[in-house]
């Protein structure tokens, strides 16, 4: 009976421990302050840019081709960033097109819907490419259709 116990006691005994652990820690140190969370995220002016209408093609998981659909984006950019953007935006819809016929954009049972976050991700991903990292902050699709 000892033997199946000891086990039991020690795990019951670990978690004590090591939730003491943590409330001993938060109370020495305090919660994280409000100032290291704002320092994190800065308040940059941001503006949208639109990119030109997009045609992609909806591909079905099993890589077999459902039809196209056109999409409508606007990017999220630094208003100091946004000049250099719309001049990088034909090397952006280069990135995406390289990068949509791999990745499965068809959603729905018969695949004729388009995927929206995943090619807000394939746009973000390009955006990285195109303009380099942190630049782009937030992909907003506008409108997506089978075309």
């Amino acid at each position: 009976m000892a033997k199946r116990l000891l086990p039991v006691v020690v795990l019951l005994l670990g978690a004590i421990v090591g939730a003491a652990s943590g409330l001993g820690a938060r109370y020495a140190f305090g919660p994280p302050a409000a100032s290291a969370r704002a320092t994190v995220a800065k308040e940059v002016e941001t503006t949208l840019v639109p990119l030109p209408r997009m045609t992609a093609p909806l591909v079905l998981p099993d890589g077999r081709l459902s039809g196209y659909a056109a999409f409508e984006e606007q990017l999220e950019v630094p208003t100091s960033e946004a000049a250099r953007v719309t001049t990088r935006l034909p090397y952006l819809q280069h990135a995406i097109n390289m990068r949509t016929y791999r990745i499965p954009l068809a959603a729905g049972r018969d695949g004729a819907l388009p995927n929206i976050d995943m090619f807000r991700r394939v746009t973000l991903d390009a955006a990285t490419e195109a303009f380099g990292r942190g630049v782009v902050r937030r992909v907003a699709v506008t409108q997506a259709v089978p075309a």
